[in-house]
């Protein structure tokens, strides 16, 4: 078979990790000649999510700038994007997940008639609204791509609602759970020095919350959650690695900065990130990638959102739907550090969990492969 020339395309930190395996999976395969696109919706986060996997991009388009607006990252993926493909002009072109990135790019090849794969296609929450504007990104790049990567068989069902042909889907698992085990498998000992902050052996829950429609009000209900906490259970410390964005930095320092048993810092190195998600008494998150990691981990992951595009989290995995209320979140939070049987309770429910064995990333090179030998 001819080498067909295929670009991975990724302009976030968790875009990258997710599309790491991948990469590597289709080169392994000799059939393919595979260059990254960068598109550095986040910049050096993303260098070192790819760093970690002995990968760099092939361009790096930098777009990022302070206060970035949704406008302004679109326009600037679009373009970048497309002149980069009619440079290379590849068979194919290879998105992942929700971001505006993902969309922006996918529109691009869809002007030049590139067929798109997109890479955990089908995730449905349901609400244009929530996650904002993912979920809208995700539909629309659906829409566009030829081919359609599925994690879950719900993933696969809610593709076939929306049009896309039986034969496109292809049920891989979640590439993250092949990040994550390449990650365990290769990395010993967290190297962040905001980890030595945690003295050895003291009890902490990790925390993550990002998302935009989390600004304001939902936020600082968020924190006010965690500062109960801190006071309920005086040995209970925090590690809350801090998103880029300002508009989140402020709040969380406001209330959470001068906290002597919170560890505030920055996006921890993937590798540190999963050590601290491991050895964590459980996670709370408004992240998609870490309800399926956490379930692959046996974690419990209380999920700070009204609704989530991986309803499989909850019912087969570790995932509890707590929102983004101070009550509900205490009441949780408090059930698990109260009752070590509800937590062994979780990590028997993750032994059957749906989000894959870790050889997603084959499945998509190998379906990738047979398509275009059969060209």
């Amino acid at each position: 078979m001819k080498k067909q020339s295929i670009i991975c395309v990724v302009g976030t930190r968790p875009e990258a990790i997710k599309m790491a395996p991948v990469v590597l999976a289709l080169r392994k395969e000799n059939d393919f000649d595979v260059k990254i696109l960068a598109t550095g919706q986040h910049a050096a986060m993303l260098d070192q999510a790819l760093n970690h996997f002995d990968l760099s991009a092939d361009l790096n388009l930098n777009i990022m700038k302070d206060s970035q607006s949704l406008d302004y990252i679109t326009s600037a993926v679009i373009t970048g994007a497309g002149e980069y493909f009619d440079k290379v002009n590849p068979n194919a072109i290879l998105v992942h997940g929700d971001t505006t990135t993902t969309f922006a790019s996918s529109l691009a090849a869809f002007y030049r008639q590139i067929p798109v794969g997109h890479v955990e296609a089908g995730l449905r929450s349901g609400n244009m609204e929530l996650p904002f504007p993912e979920e809208m990104n995700r539909v629309l790049t659906d829409k566009i791509a030829k081919w359609g990567f599925a994690p879950t068989e719900l993933a696969k069902q809610n593709l076939l609602k929306d049009g896309m042909p039986f034969e496109n889907i292809v049920v891989t698992g979640n590439t993250v759970i092949d990040a994550l085990f390449y990650t365990i498998r290769n990395t010993k000992e967290p190297e962040s020095a905001d980890l030595l902050k945690l003295p050895k052996n003291a009890p902490f829950v990790l925390v993550t919350a990002h998302r935009r429609e989390s600004w304001g009000h939902p936020l600082e209900d968020i924190c006010e959650a965690l500062t109960v906490l801190l006071e309920k259970y005086p040995e209970l410390w925090m590690l809350i690695p801090m998103h880029k964005n300002p508009t989140v930095r402020s709040v969380i320092k406001k209330h959470l900065g001068n906290k002597e048993q919170v560890v505030l810092c920055d996006p921890l190195d993937y590798p540190d990130f999963v050590w601290a998600m491991n050895s964590s008494l459980f996670i709370l998150s408004d992240s998609g990638g870490v309800q399926e990691e956490a379930s692959a981990i046996k974690k419990p992951v209380l999920i700070l959102r009204d609704v989530t595009e991986r309803p499989e989290a909850i019912e087969h995995g570790s995932g509890i739907l707590v929102g983004i209320k101070k009550n509900k979140i205490l009441l949780h939070a408090t059930d698990l550090l109260n009752n070590k049987e509800r937590i062994a309770e979780i990590e028997h429910k993750c032994d059957n969990h749906p989000f894959g064995d870790g050889t997603a990333s084959i499945k998509i090179a190998k379906s990738l492969r047979k398509y275009f030998s059969n060209d």
